[in-house]
């Protein structure tokens, strides 16, 4: 095997041997590159266009089960590639599917600016499949797909191969809009609330992920069974969501950030429901009290179909019983209780006080501190940056990564908290709507406003949101823990002399060089 898509890859360089530092094993990683190959067989059987629905299901389906830490069972792929392939048959061509091999050998610039579209194509794929759960989809996004994938399977240049980056990013900026246009005509425009980080005592379902379809389906299977439901690492932001926030069972939310689970799943007296990544190798200690759905998958754990019926989570989560008394909890820093529902809708309908606030100097600077979370060491430098910004600064956040400094206090702005979750991964649209809105209206672009990105990454939707940021053309964004193995010296440089992307140094230098 052979892989180097996220962020811890063994020694900087790539996972190699008998398992992926994932926990991935090799066989299932081979399988992975036959699946991709096959992909891309597709692509060419196709031509590079969309042969119609049931294709693009199974290109998004297939593109989101490569993502890191979401599949590790061989059925489950060799089940994908069998649908490819009969998507492939079903145009009558005898196009060959694509050698992996042959990508990872080539030469390094060509395989960098390659890896890069292919993984951005991983990450939209997320996106469009949570987008399509809901009944949304786009034309144009799903059509990339198979003309990024076609190129990837072909020769390239450097020439060729960078618009086709900047592409990939330009086409998912349009993807999330239509994500976060399903989730807010589905589940309403978030609203800031304060969730506990305490579990009641009784029967409960821990959900995580970030596919809101399937939470909504659980809340409404588990209605006046007595079971509360405690949302988990990427599902965190379902409660800002006015239609979500109906259910009286959706109680708070469980842990911290998905490298943790390994630790606070531990003996835990509930099942867990995976919609989505970040699955970990499970440990006995739970082994069976994990169930997956949709694409994600592991070998031994019961795995809910797309007729989506919850029945075994739910009869596990009565014969468990849960806690006998209420149980504390707390975030990394010792906070018993987190905020969220800062999206767009909420930050925009306060927009005249933002503005106002940054013009008698209230607030100084904006920091957008997000991305993913992950157990290499150096993470501690995101913590340590909010701890350190000044108290008229403001700190945006999303994805998983806020759980290094979401439960810390650290005060208000003109009545609005210093720190504001955004949401998901999938809704750095929002910050973008608000960058936007905000250079409007100082009448500059979004390169000109007192805004600066601290991003930290890990797996595949970070990277297509680097490539999202990167296509608008924002320019001296800070990126950690370490810098993609993926990413040549050559395009490497080509990155920092067109956009200033940094790597992180250490919090205190990093911000007195922004303020400065």
């Amino acid at each position: 095997m052979f892989c180097f898509q996220c962020e811890q890859t063994a020694g900087g360089k790539g996972c190699t041997g008998k398992a992926g530092v994932c926990g991935k094993p090799d066989h299932t990683a081979v399988l992975q590159d036959a699946l991709t190959g096959a992909l891309i067989g597709l692509a060419r059987a196709s031509k590079g266009k969309s042969p119609g629905a049931a294709a693009d299901s199974a290109v998004i389906d297939g593109l989101f089960t490569t993502v890191t830490n979401v599949n590790f069972d061989d059925e489950s792929v060799r089940s994908q590639i069998s649908r490819v392939l009969m998507e492939k048959e079903a145009l009558g061509a005898k196009a060959e599917d694509y050698d992996m091999a042959s990508l990872w050998e080539s030469d390094e610039d060509i395989r960098s600016l390659k890896t890069l579209i292919l993984l951005g194509l991983r990450g939209m794929a997320a996106y469009a499949h949570h987008a399509a759960a809901l009944g949304y989809t786009n034309p144009e996004v799903n059509g990339f797909f198979y003309k990024a994938l076609l190129a990837i399977g072909g020769e390239g240049t450097m020439e060729s191969l960078l618009p086709l980056v900047m592409e990939t990013g330009q086409v998912n900026l349009k993807c999330m809009e239509l994500l976060d246009k399903a989730n807010t005509e589905t589940y309403g425009t978030p609203v800031p609330v304060t969730v506990p980080l305490a579990v009641e005592k009784g029967p409960f379902i821990v959900i995580s992920g970030h596919d809101l379809h399937d939470l909504k389906l659980l809340l409404e299977q588990t209605k006046g069974k007595g079971i509360n439901i405690y949302t988990h690492g990427e599902m965190l932001p379902a409660h800002g969501y006015p239609k979500l926030k109906e259910y009286p069972h959706l109680k708070g939310n469980f842990g911290t950030a998905w490298q943790s689970q390994q630790k606070e799943f531990d003996g835990i007296p509930a099942p867990v429901l995976f919609t989505t990544n970040c699955l970990m190798p499970v440990r006995d200690s739970y082994r069976d009290r994990i169930f997956t759905t949709a694409v994600v998958a592991y070998p031994g754990m019961v795995h809910i179909g797309n007729k989506k019926d919850f029945t075994p989570v739910i009869d596990k989560a009565l014969e468990l019983g849960g806690y006998t008394e209420n149980h504390p909890m707390t975030g990394i820093n010792g906070g018993t209780e987190v905020t969220t529902g800062f999206g767009h809708g909420t930050v925009l309908g306060a927009a005249e006080k933002v503005i106002g606030a940054v013009k008698s100097g209230d607030i100084k600077h904006f920091f957008l501190v997000g991305g993913c979370d992950g157990a290499k060491p150096g993470r501690n430098y995101y913590t340590e940056f909010v701890k350190s910004t000044p108290k008229d600064t403001v700190i945006l956040t999303l994805a998983c990564g806020k759980y290094r400094f979401n439960d810390l206090d650290i005060g208000e702005i003109g009545g609005l908290p210093r720190i504001m979750d955004m949401g998901q991964c999938n809704d750095a649209y929002s910050s973008v709507k608000v960058a936007s809105a905000l250079a409007d209206a100082f009448g500059t672009d979004v390169n000109g406003l007192p805004l600066t990105l601290v991003l930290s990454w890990y797996e595949q939707k970070a990277v297509v949101i680097l490539l999202t940021l990167l296509a608008l053309g924002i320019k001296n964004i800070r990126l950690g823990p370490t810098l993609p193995a993926f990413v040549s010296p050559n395009v490497l440089n080509y990155l920092s002399e067109n956009f200033s992307l940094t790597p992180i140094g250490t919090a205190r230098e990093d911000l007195e060089k922004i303020l400065a």
